[in-house]
């Protein structure tokens, strides 16, 4: 089955298009996990064990792991395992791409060696940065290209013109075209494309360019983004998007909280039921 016939499928089942990001901060831990690589893999288990029957699909992001050096890889490679041994989909936002052979090297460590499910990747380099990535698309992997990220200074690039188009539509163009290929039998393409929740406006505009497209949608939460914002990224019947919280569901309590893991849950809960409230609206 192809990645995006998957994740299809399990949005489908779970009622949920809410992805939990696991960003290790254990400074934000509670207090009784230790701060380090193994207080990292303890407390992501229990938070994977806490939200896997409210969502489809977790997000580590790789720099939060690689800071801890070779600990730190162990800590992503068992939190990976973990969370599939769970049944939940496992999207890593490392945000790779560079030229043809070392973007092979690095599609070979994530889809190969770690065994994720999927990448964010950048495609500042052109096609022949990305196609190492996509030729997965063709097995069981996908991939989510940045488009128009959620950071304030997006604009500085990504807004900019050429030929009356701005570039983050030119980039929906491309992704567009490059997922044709990859389309499965839930009628979506496993090349995604990364769409802020804090962009609203754009998002629409790019949902018209990628019809087939699932968008990875962060920015729920911390970064501003709201359940009413992220409602445009998705298609008229409330599919084809998932949308990101971590620090709104794994840092929702102080590290003293003794009834941290109430405070998970009921996080998840309510992002799921306000998710569900705008796509199905």
């Amino acid at each position: 089955m192809s990645f995006a016939d998957s994740l299809f499928d399990a949005v489908k089942r779970k009622n949920s298009c809410l992805c939990v990001g696991l960003d290790p901060r254990p400074e934000n831990f509670p207090k009784e996990f230790s701060r380090d690589a193994e207080g990292i893999v303890g407390f992501n288990k229990e938070v994977i064990g806490l939200v896997k029957g409210l969502v489809s699909i977790v997000k580590p992001q790789s720099a939060f792991y690689e800071a801890f050096g070779p600990r730190g890889a162990t800590a992503f490679q068992e939190t990976v395992a973990y969370a599939k041994k769970n049944g939940l989909l496992v999207l890593v936002d490392a945000k790779r791409g560079d030229i043809g052979s070392t973007a092979k090297a690095y599609a070979k460590a994530f889809f190969e060696t770690y065994g994720v499910d999927a990448l964010t990747v950048s495609p500042y380099l052109g096609l022949d940065g990305v196609k190492p990535f996509l030729e997965y698309c063709g097995e069981d992997k996908g991939v989510f290209i940045l488009v128009k990220t959620s950071n304030p200074s997006s604009s500085d690039l990504q807004d900019l013109e050429s030929q009356g188009r701005k570039v983050y539509e030119i980039m929906g163009s491309l992704v567009n075209e490059w997922g044709k290929e990859y389309v499965g039998e839930s009628c979506f393409s496993s090349v995604g494309a990364v769409v802020g929740a804090t962009y609203p406006k754009e998002a629409e505009a790019l949902r018209k360019i990628m019809p087939a497209n699932f968008f990875l949608v962060p920015g729920l939460g911390a970064q501003g983004g709201t359940a009413e914002d992220v409602k445009p990224a998705f298609n008229r019947g409330g599919t084809g998007a998932i949308v990101n919280s971590s620090r709104g569901i794994t840092q929702c309590f102080s590290p003293d909280d003794s009834e941290w893991r109430v405070k998970v849950v009921e996080a998840a809960k309510k992002s799921v039921k306000d998710l569900n409230g705008v796509r199905f609206g």
